[in-house]
């Protein structure tokens, strides 16, 4: 092997971090099953009703919500509208280059948004005001500062975090509109407690939280939007296929490292 074009530095790591998951072990000596430290700081925005940012090791994002008033979709009158958007800033790795949202940054929103709309974790029932003409919409926006690594389960944490704390603005009747800095309640959730677990295949193990070296010799990942040992959505990613026993070992792991990291959310938000 002559080496032309190829970074034998990252070839090397590779074959190290291989070698390293074969004998249970990764180089910052976490467990294949472990996250990285985990921090929340709350309100960190003053213009949203919600926010939060999330670290997990050296990985940073924002996320924020917002509300205000808009008129329901046709097929649900009685419904709360709901919109998640995603944006990986340049400032976070220097793979990202300026300009409109690259197909990481839409597919980061589209699968925070499935594990939140089919977890059903906002009710979105209570969020009408007026059936058919006014209803609140849910803004859920998330920006990446730092990516090492796993960004997915990072955004859903944060997700989760921001709507837990968020308040729904007051209702001005006689203009029809929102009165910010005059919150009056929390936003109304169910008793489920979504948070994107994303399951990564590298070689025959399977690893969650990856770093960034991690992340990119990653063959295929799944991310289950999972909630009290209920599954809401599932995205797979990667062209690699899966036998049936090893998304049953992917999911089993998920469901485990949920519980561990809902714990850690919660005593934060506290």
């Amino acid at each position: 092997m002559s080496g032309e074009g190829i970074d034998m530095t990252s070839y090397v790591n590779a074959q190290r971090i291989r070698q390293y998951l074969k004998e249970g072990k990764r180089f910052d000596g976490r467990k294949p099953e472990e996250f990285r430290e985990l921090i929340i700081e709350k309100n960190v925005s003053k213009k949203a009703e919600g926010s939060v940012r999330v670290r997990l090791g050296k990985t940073e994002v924002i996320v924020g919500v917002k509300l205000d008033v808009g008129t329901p979709y046709p097929d649900s009158r009685d419904k709360g509208n709901l919109m998640v958007t995603a944006e990986i800033l340049p400032m976070s790795s220097q793979r990202i280059d300026l300009g409109p949202p690259k197909f990481e940054a839409i597919e980061l929103g589209r699968v925070i948004d499935r594990g939140v709309r089919e977890s059903k974790v906002i009710d979105l029932e209570k969020l009408c005001i007026i059936e058919g003409e006014k209803v609140w919409t849910v803004y859920i926006d998330i920006y990446s500062i730092n990516d090492d690594g796993n960004l997915l389960d990072a955004a859903g944490i944060g997700a989760l975090a921001a709507l837990k704390i968020a308040k729904v603005p007051k209702y001005d009747e006689e203009t029809g509109k929102a009165v910010y800095g005059k919150e009056d309640k929390d936003i109304p959730l169910n008793n489920v407690n979504p948070i994107a677990i994303t399951v990564r295949k590298i070689g025959d193990s399977f690893i969650v939280d990856p770093t960034r070296e991690e992340e990119d010799i990653c063959e295929t990942r799944v991310t289950f939007g999972i909630s009290d040992g209920s599954i809401a959505s599932v995205q797979k990613g990667d062209s690699k296929s899966l036998k049936i026993e090893e998304l049953n070992k992917m999911i089993d792991m998920a469901e485990n490292v949920w519980k561990e990291i809902f714990k850690r959310l919660e005593k934060q938000l506290k």
